[in-house]
C-alpha cells in the first residue's frame, strides 16, 4: 500500500519561505502534485510535477512556489517563497495527478500558517 507522508510546514511571516517535502514508501511513476485546503475553502490545486519533470502551478503561486522531485529517494518538494497570508492552509501531497486534477493517493497533510 502506497504511503505518503508530508513534513515541513509550519508558522512563518508574511514574506518568509518554507520547504514542503513528501516522502513516498515506494517509486511513483505517475505525476505527483500539491493541493492546499484553507478553513472554510475547497481543497484546491497548488502544483504537480510529472515523471520527465515537466511542471504545472496555480497562478496563485506562480513565481513564488517551484516543485521539484527526487526520483532516487521517492521524494517530491514544494519551496514556497515569498508567503502571504492567504497561503494559509493545510497542504497534502498527492499521487497519480492528471493536469489538476488529483489522483487517488493522499497525503495527511501539513499545516503552513503564514503570519501578517
Amino acid at each position: 500500500q502506497v504511503q505518503l507522508v508530508e513534513s515541513g510546514g509550519g508558522l512563518v511571516q508574511a514574506g518568509g519561505s518554507l520547504r514542503l517535502s513528501c516522502a513516498s514508501s515506494v517509486r511513483i511513476f505517475s505525476s505527483m502534485g500539491w493541493y492546499r485546503q484553507a478553513p472554510g475553502k475547497q481543497r484546491e490545486f497548488v502544483a504537480s510535477i510529472t515523471w520527465s519533470a515537466t511542471t504545472n502551478y496555480a497562478d496563485s503561486v506562480k513565481g513564488r512556489f517551484t516543485i521539484s522531485r527526487d526520483i532516487a529517494k521517492n521524494t517530491v518538494h514544494l519551496q514556497m517563497n515569498s508567503l502571504k497570508p492567504e497561503d494559509t492552509a493545510i497542504y497534502y501531497c498527492n499521487a497519480g495527478v492528471i493536469g489538476s486534477v488529483p489522483g487517488n493517493i493522499w497525503g495527511r497533510g501539513t499545516q503552513v500558517t503564514v503570519s501578517a
